[in-house]
């Protein structure tokens, strides 16, 4: 039983001697003969704290308590963390019982801190006092913060019972931790109490003190001391290196306390900043010895602090009111006109004006620490940027309990902020209340970075609240989109400085001059603490309207397809006058593809396009990049130049003007177009999104980064790192192939797999000089080339990694090929790396095979480095027309430009079609794209068809209709029916010239006369004219089915072996009419919804008559005259047959119209012409036997009634 109090003494023993040891080796000098008094004092002022809880009877020490010196906080604690020696067990549950989340709650530590508190850290000068509180031992200082100070305990020794420490955050960078200081300090010697003035000191209380500052010639007074109750303190500022406060003093009494019983004092002086900790609203001061100046920039004086100035607490008895024998005080006592530099900002429109108020509340989330912005109770923002907060934005933390003085309330603030907004300018103040017990948040580095650059939004941009908000707001996004891929947080967010503008700033500044009001008021902090009425960047405020924002490449794309996809109808892609006549592979195909563009005009708010320009070595083409997506891209010269210069890879894009294109791929298996509602008929969908945008609109900004590539942010493709060494050569680019996969020749032991197609594309060019070696930053002169007048050239194979130089290189360019490294003899004449070997060479026509490897870069060349041949020719090659629609030439290869008519998807020509081996019935299916001709001397130009298909598909991104392109080499072929038409071939090269127009206005075809198209090749292709239907030739409607075509009495198909699955017929009409205008005479075929109209009949009519030819699926007629068809006509008794017959003959049918048209030879039909023929004509009774020219033949495109004249007498009566 005796052996616990012989234990607990032993414990207690020793708990003794390690305190007497931390004590003077932490308290002492380092050779000072240690004070044993002090030492005990330390020790009985641990005891009393220790055994003020009725819980620590046990031992008079607390053991489990270890002292802790500044240093080793600072070295040793990595993890923040909280004591508290006064505190029990039970009192620390019952403390974090509120906190949430609870697995934040400040870890404790049994530690103890002993420390001097003082406003000077280390051995700083006096006149270095910046208002900051340091505990400071022999081991160092460490900044702390206290919510309630005395200035009588600055320099006096304290045991600290209840305090939390913070160590620096590690993406923090204000360098060291701080200290939180609960409770109050519990002093080791007793504090000297002052015994008050020996007599009263006479002080002006703040409405004399104000008119003497009116009168001050009149009666002036050395160094008098005010008195009065504080109204206010200003926020803490530092302005051209110097630090001050003002503060406002008020009339003791409540009646007294109107405007202009208040006088303000402003406190400059270093050694005085520490005032600024403890004045505190609504309490009493005496301030000593003040003085009166001027403010520097304004016409009206102040009281101010000189260094022997004192700030002492006002008690009863300690002052008397300064008896003054002035006249003034029964003058016209009105407050002093204080000077403004407020403008009328009542033409911005709808003003609104905040309210001042004061606001206690608690911090529940940082919404940016370095922007200052925060929340306050889950429902208010609180913004503290327009203080400066340097010190309390590390205390700031969820749990925080603050008092907000004079704080401004603005509602619908606007710009993307939905919340009301509490905002304190200079004329406030900001109170710690009571500290967090919540660890701090281990934040986005996008919100602990940039606190300068807010600043210099602030102070230097001088933002209003609202843009200031929207501004902090789209910086987050960009932050987030672009750090760190392109570069680091503090890169990002550095502040801007003169000749080092900040990126952030470069992507927000193109709408600065129109975001940022030209009235708003610029700051000035005495005028916004001291001005009467008040004025300050929140007092008006205008709602903001969200400008722009940064949408990420990731949500730009998905809200584009989300778009294209809610915009899909069906039958809007599929007229119903057309669609209702299309089989259900007609159906199908016009639905499998779709396009969509989207011009920036049209997302509100709108949207910028920002990303890191790379190029894709998986796809060859150009990428927009961030952290969440890579979106294809087609940058596009105004002049119809291609983009040239690899080094835009790796640049940062901003782009306002933009298309974004969306193309639609459907696998549908509609039966007809009366199912097309019927969503379950879509098999399946995909989209291919990517941009267009000119260059002249973009924004394109360099990186500041020494590295970055197109497929890592760590690498730069186009400037290589590492030493000044390599190797260079020339060559100019004659032409470059299509990107395709393809199966190049692999070299004995290269490997033993076999060999997969490869992505890849060929350029064949010419070596301009010869190899260049690196000199210093420059190229070193060129190396002979043997034969300088011999063409040396060569065919560069791009494949693998390389094929990112692909959107690049194009004809009659100059490039420089750059290899790294090493200097290696006779690279570039290489001919066995592309395991190519010398006799298909020379039937090539080129001397050398080069493969360009993942490490080679290319540069664009500069007039510098060919001043020979500048002369080079930047046309395009074009094939002549005639050359295009001959029946000459048959597969060879044509080039030229030409406008995308359409684009669909489908089989191609018999001579291009591909079997799959796994599906011998099956044809693959392919682009068709329809374009117009661009020649010089063409006024119509001539149409044709172009076909692509495997391996070229998908096509490259660009090739929409109204899109004007370049096509280069070209297969020109005819059809079994003489029609020219083009394939893609691996030679096949494209270049996009110019985008599809947003608002293209459709010209009207031309109006001539049918005699024209007999005048020569230049005749229109599509035309109007007026006519005269002279004889109906022939009519036929079919019901066919809508899967097989077969013809389908009552609806149902005909096939014999019954295995069509089909349920659906639909309606074919045609009609041949023969007509004339007076010049010559055409045919003309008609179909479908055009029979109605050429018959005269109305929509109900033309059902009507569809409906009774359903019965037997077919009927057919023929009319007399020359070139009526020769089919077997309809049973003439059968009463449609009749009425159709009828129909024909008579006035209804036969009629003037009003007749669009297209040739039904088109310009690529190389058809021969059909030559005249003789044709007899009786004239009265003289036969006549004449050449005629073979008739026209026309089909129609509309057909409408025409426009009657308006007689004189009409017009006359209706006037």
């Amino acid at each position: 039983m005796d052996a616990c109090p012989a234990q607990a003494s032993a414990s207690e023993q020793a708990w003794l001697e390690a305190a007497r040891t931390f004590i003077q080796g932490t308290l002492f000098p380092a050779g000072e003969e240690p004070d044993k008094r002090l030492t005990q004092s330390v020790i009985d002022c641990v005891k009393e704290t220790w055994l003020s809880q009725r819980e620590n009877q046990d031992f008079t020490v607390p053991l489990n308590y270890s002292f802790v010196s500044v240093q080793n906080l600072k070295t040793q604690q990595r993890l923040p963390c909280c004591s508290y020696l006064s505190w029990s067990s039970d009192a620390y549950q019952a403390w974090s019982q509120g906190a949430e989340p609870r697995g934040n709650i400040l870890p404790r530590q049994q530690l103890l801190l002993l420390g001097t508190l003082t406003d000077l850290s280390g051995d700083l000068e006096p006149e270095c006092r910046n208002g900051s509180l340091y505990v400071r031992d022999n081991t160092g200082a460490l900044d702390c913060e206290l919510i309630d100070l005395d200035l009588s305990w600055l320099g006096h020794l304290f045991l600290f019972p209840s305090w939390s420490y913070l160590p620096p955050a590690k993406k923090n960078s204000f360098g060291e931790g701080h200290l939180e200081l609960w409770g109050t300090p519990v002093p080791v010697l007793p504090l000297a109490v002052s015994p008050g003035p020996l007599t009263p000191i006479p002080v002006l209380y703040p409405e004399k003190a104000s008119y003497l500052l009116r009168y001050r010639k009149k009666h002036k007074l050395k160094e008098p001391n005010l008195a009065g109750k504080l109204v206010r303190v200003s926020a803490l500022v530092t302005m051209k290196n110097q630090r001050y406060f003002i503060a406002t003093l008020g009339e003791l009494t409540e009646a007294d306390g109107h405007a202009g019983g208040q006088v303000s004092i402003i406190v400059r002086i270093p050694a005085q900043m520490m005032w600024h900790r403890v004045l505190r609203p609504g309490k009493a001061y005496v301030l000593t010895k003040l003085r009166v100046i001027k403010t520097r920039g304004h016409n009206y004086y102040i009281w101010t602090t000189v260094p022997s100035s004192d700030l002492i607490p006002l008690r009863p008895g300690y002052v008397r009111e300064l008896e003054l024998d002035i006249s003034f005080l029964e003058a016209d006592l009105t407050p002093l006109p204080q000077p403004t530099n407020s403008k009328d900002s009542s033409g911005q429109g709808l003003v609104r004006s905040s309210k001042v108020l004061h606001y206690v509340g608690t911090v529940t989330d940082v919404l940016n620490e370095s922007a200052s912005l925060y929340m306050l109770d889950r429902q208010l923002i609180l913004c503290l940027a327009y203080q400066q907060i340097h010190g309390l934005r590390r205390v700031i933390r969820p749990g925080v309990r603050l008092e907000l003085r004079d704080v401004h309330l603005l509602q619908s603030v606007g710009g993307g902020t939905t919340k009301p907004v509490l905002a304190l300018c200079l004329h406030g103040t900001v109170l710690l209340q009571s500290f967090s017990c919540l660890k701090p948040e281990t934040l986005p580095s996008y919100k602990v970075h940039g606190a300068s650059l807010y600043e210099q939004l602030v102070w230097e941009r001088q933002l209003g609240l609202p843009l200031y908000l929207w501004a902090t707001k789209t910086l987050n996004e960009l932050s987030r989109k672009l750090c760190p891929y392109v570069l680091r947080y503090h890169q990002f967010l550095k502040h801007s400085s003169p000749g080092n503008p900040s990126l952030a700033l470069q992507l927000l500044a193109p709408s600065w001059d129109v975001l940022i009001s030209p009235v708003s008021p610029i700051r000035h902090a005495h005028s916004e603490i001291l001005e009467e009425p008040h004025n300050c960047p929140h007092q008006k405020y205008t709602q903001l309207q969200t400008p722009y924002s940064f949408p990420t490449l990731l949500d730009l794309a998905e809200e584009g397809q989300r778009r294209a996809w809610a915009t899909f109808d069906p039958k809007a892609l599929l007229p119903l006058p057309e669609a209702a006549h299309m089989t259900s592979c007609q159906v199908n195909r016009h639905l499998a593809w779709s396009w969509l563009c989207l011009p920036s005009c049209v997302f509100q708010p709108a949207q910028v396009l920002l990303g890191v320009l790379v190029a894709s070595s998986q796809k060859g083409c150009l990428q927009l990049r961030d952290r969440s997506y890579s979106l294809p891209c087609m940058p596009l010269s105004e002049t119809s130049q291609p983009i040239t210069d690899p080094k835009l890879i790796g640049c940062l894009v901003r782009v306002e003007k933009f298309q974004l294109v969306i193309e639609r791929e459907v696998r549908s298996s509609f039966p007809s177009w009366k199912e097309l509602d019927i969503k379950g008929f879509i098999q399946k969908k995909q989209a291919r999104v990517y941009v267009q945008f000119f260059l002249a609109d973009a924004l394109i900004l360099p990186v500041p980064r020494a590295t970055f590539d197109s497929e890592s942010p760590q690498r730069d493709s186009s400037c290589p790192e590492g030493p000044h060494v390599g190797q260079s050569r020339l060559f100019l680019v004659s032409h470059k192939e299509a990107l395709m996969k393809r199966n190049f020749c692999v070299l004995p032991g290269a490997s033993s797999q076999p060999p997969k197609p490869t992505l890849s594309f060929c350029v064949s060019g010419t070596w301009l000089c010869g190899t260049q070696r690196k000199e210093g930053s420059g190229w070193g002169p060129p190396e002979s080339l043997g034969v300088e007048n011999k063409d040396h050239k060569v065919s560069l194979i791009f494949l693998g990694p390389s094929v990112r130089w692909f959107p690049f290189l194009y004809p009659n360019q100059v490039y420089r090929l750059v290899v790294p490294g090493p200097s290696m003899p006779m690279l570039f004449e290489a001919e066995g790396s592309s395991g190519t070997t010398q006799r298909p060479l020379e039937l090539a026509g080129t001397q050398s095979c080069l493969t360009v490897q993942k490490e080679w870069t290319l540069e664009l060349g500069s007039s510098q480095d060919i001043p020979n041949v500048l002369d080079i020719s930047k046309a395009l090659p074009e094939s002549s027309l005639t050359h295009l629609l001959s029946d000459n030439f048959s597969n060879s290869l044509v080039s030229f430009s030409a406008e995308i008519l359409s684009r669909i998807l489908c089989e191609p020509p018999l001579t291009l079609r591909r079997i799959r081996p796994e599906n011998a019935g099956a044809v693959k299916t392919g682009v068709k794209l329809t374009v117009a001709l661009e020649m010089d001397d063409c006024e119509y130009p001539p149409h044709l068809d172009i076909y692509i298909e495997d391996p070229h598909l998908p096509p490259q991104i660009g090739l929409l209709p109204g899109a004007r392109v370049h096509f280069s080499q070209l297969e020109k072929k005819i059809s079994r029916f003489n029609i020219v038409y083009c394939c893609f071939r691996p030679t096949t090269s494209v270049q996009v010239l110019s985008f599809p127009l947003e608002n293209k206005a459709r010209v009207p075809l031309p109006h001539i006369y049918l005699a024209e198209l007999l005048q020569g090749d230049r005749v229109p292709f599509q035309a109007t004219t007026s006519c005269h239907i002279v004889l109906v030739l022939s009519l036929q409607i079919l019901w066919v089915c809508a899967h097989c075509t077969s013809i389908s009495p009552q609806g149902r198909c005909s096939r014999q072996d019954h295995n069509c699955p089909a349920q659906t017929a639909v309606s074919q009409a045609s009609v041949r009419l023969l007509v004339e205008d007076g010049t010559a005479e055409a045919t003309v075929t008609c179909r479908n919804h055009h029979v109605a109209a050429a018959l005269g009949l109305s929509p109900s009519q033309w059902t009507s008559v569809l409906e009774c030819a359903r019965g037997p699926g077919r009927v057919a007629l023929q009319f007399k005259g020359f070139g009526a068809q020769t089919e077997s006509p309809s049973k003439t008794h059968e009463p449609l047959a009749l009425f159709l017959r009828k129909l024909c003959d008579s006035p209804a049918v036969l009629r003037p119209v009003k007749l669009s048209f297209a040739l039904e030879k088109r310009p690529s039909d190389v058809t021969p012409l059909e030559p005249a023929r003789l044709q007899h004509f009786q004239c009265g009774e003289l036969p006549l036997l004449t050449k005629v020219n073979p008739r026209l033949r026309l089909v129609c495109l509309s057909l409408q009634e025409p426009e009657l004249p308006i007689l004189p007498e009409a017009s006359a009566a209706s006037s």
